[in-house]
């Protein structure tokens, strides 16, 4: 159902380079009834899922390691961030989409996942819905050395940590990526590992 309160009057495409960037000018009804217009600029990259992959004999986590140029124009002085693998849902089906990036991305085919939650990373700006998942591996479920698509122009490196050492890299400042954090602090919850 649509907000009553809400009314888009008009949206412009900025920019359909690598996503799609619109402005949009909307009309807001506050609570004394007033009516006022807003314009904004959204991001819109489509949907995303990440997941956690986690070994409960050896209590690791597997996490990865890739350039985010966002990151490097704003004070990352490698522009490297240590993430949780994560993808753009293409349209596929979130579960069916985080099983193929992990393969992509770690190597590892995982036969099922399990959902922990779907949130807005930024929701002043970006469209994106982002569903988080944990996963179970061992190494009979390695299938080749992962690293991404060469298509995609994906230079990802895969990582083993203990569970441990990844949620001390959180309190270090080597791991700031929100969906990592949150990911790591479920496991911690939970006590996954």
């Amino acid at each position: 159902m649509k907000n009553p309160k809400i009314k888009v009057t008009e949206t412009q495409l900025l920019s359909d380079n690598w996503y799609i960037l619109n402005k949009v000018t909307f009309d807001y009804e506050m609570k004394d009834g007033k009516i006022e217009s807003h314009i904004r600029e959204v991001y819109d990259r489509g949907n995303g899922a990440a997941i956690l992959l986690y070994n409960t004999t050896k209590k690791t986590v597997i996490l990865t390691r890739q350039f985010r140029l966002p990151t490097y124009l704003n004070g990352n002085k490698t522009g490297m961030m240590i993430e949780v693998c994560a993808g753009l849902l293409d349209q596929d089906h979130p579960e069916q989409a985080i099983i193929r990036e992990t393969e992509e991305e770690t190597g590892y085919r995982l036969q099922k996942v399990e959902k922990v939650i779907e949130t807005y990373m930024s929701p002043g700006s970006v469209t994106e819905i982002l569903y988080l998942f944990v996963g179970e591996y061992d190494e009979t479920m390695k299938v080749n050395d992962g690293g991404g698509l060469d298509a995609e122009q994906e230079n990802i490196e895969v990582l083993e940590y203990t569970f441990d050492q990844a949620y001390a890299m959180i309190q270090s400042g080597e791991i700031t990526d929100a969906k990592t954090i949150l990911l790591l602090q479920h496991a911690k919850i939970k006590n996954l590992i």
